[in-house]
């Protein structure tokens, strides 16, 4: 019986050498980078082109409206010999000095507490986390109204025990520290739910070791506890910082930067001169001076926590 031979073409899987053709879909970085591409798009016209062009315009004299001039490290001098800028500087850093130590001490303590069995616990996280979804813009009014020095809430809880409330927001003594009472407010819960992280991830049985071998509750904590959380604390200090001299929203909101620049800090300087008073040529040399000095930061809180470890 004859049998009709059908010649099919094969497709041509080999190239020289022997070896299969890849297609470029099946290969890993393609995928990545087409996946990633939005993300990095986006940063680069929104942050690496921002960054470029302001560190550019940081050493020339721009008002938004007459053409570049170039003035060199004119700008970065100026800052020096600006007695508004140092005052706001020195203002962040206040602000930073303050409300740093107690958004890792408060925090940490509230997520032991909220780490233990108890009844309601679930309630107790959700409550004190509420603050950090909520709006900078819409708590920093609420807070504003609270402290009101005529009929704020907080002076009328100090009239009951008999003391005299300040003028909060309009005196230079208290502004700072009403702004700085709003953004502790505000990052407890924030600080407080990665220092709970931390706690749930350190195992029980280096307490149930250290229980047996006599240790106190004191003890477990010193030598357990804050030791296994070290690489938590460094990363909640790391950002506490950065963001303690990010401040904006609740100055602008509750001060205005007032009375007299008591409460302006060195965001709010930036956005003055670049936005009020155009100056983008020395409101970009500021960016980039605050930029310099909070990574000068980061990177010692780095290297002193490797020299401990070590």
């Amino acid at each position: 019986m004859p049998r009709d031979v059908v010649a099919v073409e094969k497709p041509n899987l080999l190239v020289s050498g022997g070896k299969r053709r890849k297609s470029i879909t099946n290969s890993s970085w393609f995928w990545s980078v087409i996946f990633l591409s939005p993300a990095l798009l986006g940063f680069c016209a929104f942050t690496a082109y921002p960054a470029v062009l302001s560190l550019i315009l940081s050493f020339t004299d721009w008002d938004l409206n007459s053409p570049l001039k170039w003035v060199g490290l004119s700008n970065y001098i100026r800052m020096f010999r600006d007695p508004t800028a140092i005052r706001v500087f020195w203002n962040t850093v206040y602000f930073t000095i303050v409300t740093v130590p107690v958004l890792l001490i408060v925090p940490l303590l509230l997520a032991i507490a909220l780490n233990q069995k108890i009844h309601g616990i679930r309630f107790f996280r959700a409550a004190f986390f509420l603050p950090v979804i909520s709006s900078m813009v819409a708590m920093s009014m609420v807070w504003q109204w609270i402290f009101n020095a005529d009929f704020g809430l907080l002076n009328w809880a100090l009239s009951l025990f008999g003391i005299s409330g300040p003028k909060w927001l309009t005196s230079e003594n208290w502004a700072l520290p009403a702004v700085m009472i709003t953004s502790i407010w505000k990052n407890i819960g924030f600080n407080m739910m990665i220092f709970l992280a931390g706690l749930q991830g350190i195992s029980t049985s280096y307490y149930e070791a250290a229980e047996i071998d006599g240790a106190n509750a004191f003890q477990r904590f010193w030598y357990i506890t804050i030791p296994s959380l070290r690489p938590t604390t460094l990363l909640v200090t790391v950002m506490t910082i950065i963001n303690s001299f990010q401040v904006f929203d609740q100055v602008v909101v509750m001060t205005g930067g007032g009375p007299n620049r008591s409460s302006s800090v060195l965001v709010h300087y930036i956005y003055q001169n670049g936005f009020q008073f155009y100056k983008m040529g020395y409101a970009s040399s500021l960016g980039w001076a605050l930029t310099m000095f909070v990574l000068a930061l980061t990177l010692v809180q780095f290297r002193t926590n490797k020299t401990n470890e070590g």
